[in-house]
């Protein structure tokens, strides 16, 4: 079956990273001016630390990270009643840690449908690495190891299309006898017809409404069934990206 994606939404406003450190720079520090952009005018976070197991700890370090530019982070975990803590949110920022983790916690909190409508609506969502994953149709294109079993792996679904976050080029000097993530995906689209955007750390992908556009410094790598992977530099168009009609299990 496929997941839920609703590609007609005009109001959606999502950051989705590769990742929430780069090398040698502090949490969020190397998209900082995106996050700003993107929780303009608002001063709450609602964050959602369950890729992870100190949930606290979490919190804390995201707001430490956007406190200095005035925005008061809510940890999820502290609400009673998650679903309304959603639906009354400013902003949602999804961290990063295991995807299965993660997505399970979602689940069993009925978060899945209430994150879907709370974007859908215009609440800005930014997700990074495991928070990037779950605003894809699935979890399928995870680096993650299966450590827990979610009921689906249907995830939030705010884009029609897989992205595999921290993506690695394959290194032609290597001796590791495992698959690179390019094989990886090329498996993934013998078995879905979906494109994958493979986002290298210290990139991602803004949507603004009908708009998708790649940001950070180090670009991605666009993988779709039947062509040849495609290099995409900062800055490039991936509206198109937006109107994918995604065939799973195809």
């Amino acid at each position: 079956m496929t997941p839920d994606v609703d590609q007609e939404e005009s109001d959606v406003e999502l950051l989705l990273l590769s990742s929430s450190v780069k090398h040698g720079t502090g949490f969020l520090e190397h998209a900082m001016p995106a996050v700003t952009e993107l929780l303009a005018d608002r001063d709450r976070l609602l964050f959602v630390p369950f890729a992870k197991r100190d949930h606290d700890g979490y919190t804390a370090t995201v707001q430490n990270a956007v406190g200095p530019h005035g925005i008061t982070v809510d940890g999820i975990h502290r609400s009673a009643d998650p679903v309304a803590a959603v639906r009354d949110a400013q902003a949602v920022f999804i961290g990063g840690g295991n995807t299965f983790r993660l997505l399970a916690a979602l689940h069993r909190l009925g978060l899945v449908t209430a994150l879907r409508d709370a974007v859908r609506g215009g609440t800005p969502y930014m997700g990074a690495s495991a928070g990037t994953n779950m605003a894809c149709p699935t979890l399928r294109t995870s680096n993650d190891m299966p450590i827990v079993q979610p009921p689906s792996f249907e995830a939030i679904g705010l884009v029609p299309f897989q992205i595999n976050p921290h993506y690695v080029d394959p290194d032609p000097g290597s001796t590791h006898m495992g698959e690179t993530r390019e094989q990886r995906i090329a498996e993934f689209l013998e078995d879905n017809d979906v494109p994958v955007l493979g986002v290298r750390e210290g990139s991602w992908l803004r949507v603004r409404g009908e708009r998708a556009e790649l940001g950070g410094t180090t670009g991605a790598r666009l993988f779709s069934r039947g062509v040849e992977p495609r290099d995409l530099a900062p800055g490039e168009d991936l509206t198109p990206l937006l109107s994918t009609e995604p065939h799973f299990d195809s």
